[in-house]
């Protein structure tokens, strides 16, 4: 449950409170830009949230600020604010962003309405789009390896270690990393792991039952 000041509550139950959005976004290497949907530039929690830059909410889940994906900040390039030597250089990536919803007549009222972070930036010529993703997406983020049959190395990689020449492909099977590449000792996947199959296997009259046979 979101905190409201007191302050704004009671402007907002009187129903004089006149609310815009405004963004803060702190990159990773220390500069702050602030952006609002308002006509005019506001001074949010100590940062110039600057109007006319085009930026605006895109759609989002009705899990903002949670979910993987949960938004999509609008904007246009500006030499002043985000150039796009900028975008370019990837200054912009894993950059946090703060959504608050802000008394325009009095900036000081406010309530953080999400934090998230930039996942990717998509030009779309002289615009572009923010994709933003909330605290949870690290929870979906895989951790370690895999442990499966074929091989998780990039065919040519230092993992690898196979000098991959043009049109060669491999399928991360262990019999053709051995038998196409001579290259087990740097196979990257478990292929003795049971499969599903394993736990359906039962004696049959006539097999041997010395267990060397799954």
């Amino acid at each position: 449950m979101r905190a409201i000041p007191a302050d704004l509550a009671a402007r907002l139950d009187g129903g004089v409170a006149g609310l815009c959005c405004a963004w803060i976004l702190t990159r990773a290497d220390g500069p702050v830009l602030g952006f609002t949907d308002h006509d005019r530039d506001l001074v949010v929690n100590g940062v110039i949230c600057r109007a006319a830059t085009g930026w605006s909410a895109g759609a989002h889940e009705t899990a903002a600020g949670f979910a993987p994906g949960l938004a999509a900040a609008l904007g246009a390039l500006d030499d002043s604010a985000v150039t796009e030597a900028d975008l370019e250089a990837g200054l912009y990536d894993g950059a946090s962003v703060t959504c608050l919803r802000v008394d325009w007549s009095q900036p000081a009222l406010v309530v953080r309405l999400w934090t998230a972070r930039i996942a990717r930036l998509r030009r779309e010529g002289q615009a572009f789009t923010a994709e933003l993703e909330g605290p949870l997406a690290d929870l979906e983020r895989m951790a370690g390896r895999t442990f499966g049959r074929l091989c998780d190395a990039v065919f040519g990689d230092a993992r690898c270690g196979v000098s991959a020449a043009p049109g060669v492909s491999c399928d991360k099977r262990w019999t053709t990393c051995v038998g196409a590449f001579a290259n087990g000792v740097n196979f990257r996947g478990f292929p003795t792991t049971p499969g599903e199959d394993f736990l359906t296997l039962y004696p049959s009259e006539g097999e041997r039952h010395d267990g060397g046979k799954r």
